[in-house]
């Protein structure tokens, strides 16, 4: 309920969340409604420590709030957590790195960027419930340079391919969105994408392409069994792509928009599928009347998860770009906490 479970809006927000004791209160009731329960073993009970932590008799371990999830081991205060999930969830268009960098202080461009990963990371990690009814099926290409030539599948060179799956709820609407970014398109890659995505009994509208036609006139016991196939080939329809897949486009524009406007397009194909996920959790969210409801889903989420090292972040992958001057020799300063005492008016002095 909104006012009592999760903020209406940017003034609940600012007063429920003013100190880091507030958010880590918040943070345990999110985490343990019914009281607290060891996230080692399991048990109940135990009792609060002095420093805020619980004592479990049963492991005899102290636990934090923050314990094993995307918050473990942090030095981040809590307050600035809050104000990135905020600033990603309530916002229809996200917020990248660069601008939480600039806004909040941060004396490492790395902390605010592995910060949003984290809640990407919780974002994936989630389970997820599979497209119905009618759903679009078709690729898309996001990133890299267009080559000369023919437009089409030709074109993608040196892009990265997207496959995309939209709920259709009539010729005008559409419903939830999956999108997952793959390395090369095989039938056994596409059949999975279905199976994962999409709900047996529904129908699944694509376009001409022979790989499509080819998973779904396989043998008996394949997709042919669990999925009604619908095609509309382009070639020598006299209609355009998006005419006759409309929902599928109209999602890839909007996506591969979302990337060159609040991130620049500096996305790379190693951390793709986690931006595609932060898109399509936001996006499947777009009707609801509370933007604190988005902000309860990601903290939700952010305390099931476990925990997301930096060095996971970047494991095979580039890190990220440096956007500011190298730093002193002095050191690295960490982002200071927003659980401050007002200032008084110094504008009065």
């Amino acid at each position: 309920m909104a006012g009592r479970d999760y903020p209406r809006g940017e003034g609940d927000f600012r007063k429920w969340f003013a100190t880091d004791a507030a958010c880590a209160d918040y943070l345990e009731w999110l985490r343990w409604p019914a009281g607290f329960v060891c996230p080692r073993c399991g048990a109940p009970g135990g009792y609060r420590l002095a420093d805020g932590r619980f004592w479990c008799d049963e492991c005899r371990r102290r636990v934090s709030v923050t314990s094993d999830t995307i918050f473990s081991h942090t030095r981040t205060p809590l307050t600035i957590w809050f104000v990135a999930a905020w600033e990603m969830a309530a916002h229809s268009t996200g917020v990248s790195a660069r601008t939480l960098y600039r806004l909040l202080g941060f004396g490492s461009y790395e902390t605010v960027w592995a910060i949003l990963h984290r809640y990407r990371h919780a974002i994936s990690a989630r389970g997820l419930d599979r497209l119905e009814g009618v759903v679009e099926l078709d690729e898309s290409y996001f990133g890299g340079e267009h080559k000369a030539g023919r437009p089409g599948r030709s074109s993608a060179e040196g892009k990265y391919e997207v496959l995309l799956a939209v709920e259709r709820k009539d010729p005008q609407g559409f419903g939830r969105v999956r999108a997952r970014y793959i390395e090369q398109e095989t039938d056994a890659v596409i059949g999975s994408f279905i199976g994962d995505s999409i709900v047996p009994g529904a129908t699944v509208h694509t376009d001409g392409a022979p790989s499509y036609r080819r998973l779904f006139a396989a043998p008996a016991g394949s997709l042919t069994d669990s999925y009604r196939h619908e095609r509309s080939v382009i070639a020598g329809s006299g209609h355009e792509a998006h005419e006759l897949l409309p929902a599928v486009h109209r999602v890839a524009s909007l996506a591969q928009r979302w990337l060159a406007g609040t991130h620049q397009g500096a996305v790379e194909g190693d951390h793709l599928q986690a931006y595609l996920d932060e898109f399509c959790f936001r996006f499947n969210r777009r009707s609801s009347r509370s933007r604190g409801l988005l902000f309860y889903r990601l903290l939700e989420l952010a305390v099931a998860a476990g925990p997301h090292t930096y060095a996971q972040i970047v494991s095979g992958a580039a890190k990220p770009k440096q956007t500011r001057p190298a730093p002193p020799a002095a050191p690295r300063r960490g982002p200071p906490s927003l659980d401050i005492l007002p200032a008084g008016r110094p504008w009065r002095r």
